[in-house]
């Protein structure tokens, strides 16, 4: 991640909060982008097409939550949605949505910063892999397009979704701790619930049943954590 600046856009629409984000995050060297014309902000940000984006919930013309949707269908770009809605009803809505973390506002910009530093450390930092394509009981994983397939079906996937197939796949049939799952998605597993994990392996589940696969593939170990159950496979 050093041959260009990291390019972030910033979708808030509190005038103060967007310059002291845009000054600091200048200082760790990213490129900043930020937008006030909060009617055509879904051709923005195509138009800009950013490594990453802090997006806000509560915008003119728009709901947050469906520019994540908007954003995250047709692009695998990270998003983090900052917004000052703290339920964890709130958090579970934008994670589902397809937004790779959710930060409570008021936050630090040392919490920011972290945050962005490992997501784009895990989406962008692809110095260990030695191969884009992993296959596993006739299913292929593409680690390069983000996409899934089986036989004729394919599906396209999220961050934390690759992430996640990733890990399972490449441990099938083993059992993977809640705190291995953690780590791999997160850099700690500190702000992180419950239920935010379940959404994602929920997710992780709609995914395969798309290409045909049941969900029953991954299975749960109670107490310990899951596993990817090849025996649920008919890859004859």
């Amino acid at each position: 991640m050093d041959r260009m600046p990291m390019k972030i856009l910033i979708i808030e629409d509190d005038n103060s909060l967007r310059n002291v984000l845009k000054q600091n995050l200048e200082r760790y060297g990213y490129e900043v982008i930020v937008t006030k014309d909060f009617k055509n902000i879904d051709k923005t940000y195509f138009s800009i097409n950013p490594d990453l984006t802090l997006l806000d919930i509560n915008l003119p013309y728009y709901d947050g939550y469906m520019l994540c949707e908007i954003f995250s269908r047709k692009s695998n770009k990270p998003i983090i949605i900052i917004s000052s809605n703290n339920t964890e009803l709130e958090q579970i809505h934008g994670i589902e949505l397809g937004a790779d973390d959710y930060i409570i506002k008021p936050f630090s910009m040392q919490m920011l910063h972290t945050k962005i530093r490992g997501l784009l450390r895990r989406c962008y930092d692809k110095s260990d892999q030695n191969n884009n394509i992993i296959e596993v009981c006739g299913i292929k994983l593409d680690l390069e397009k983000f996409r899934i397939s089986y036989r004729d079906k394919e599906a396209v996937l999220s961050k934390n979704e690759l992430t996640l197939l990733k890990l399972f796949l490449c441990n099938k049939n083993k059992v993977i701790s809640r705190e291995e799952i953690l780590n791999a998605l997160w850099d700690s597993d500190t702000f992180i619930d419950e239920n935010t994990l379940n959404v994602n392996i929920k997710r992780v589940k709609n995914r395969l049943e798309e290409i045909n696969i049941s969900k029953t593939a991954i299975k749960n170990k109670r107490a310990v954590g899951y596993f990817f159950d090849t025996g649920a496979i008919d890859y004859e």
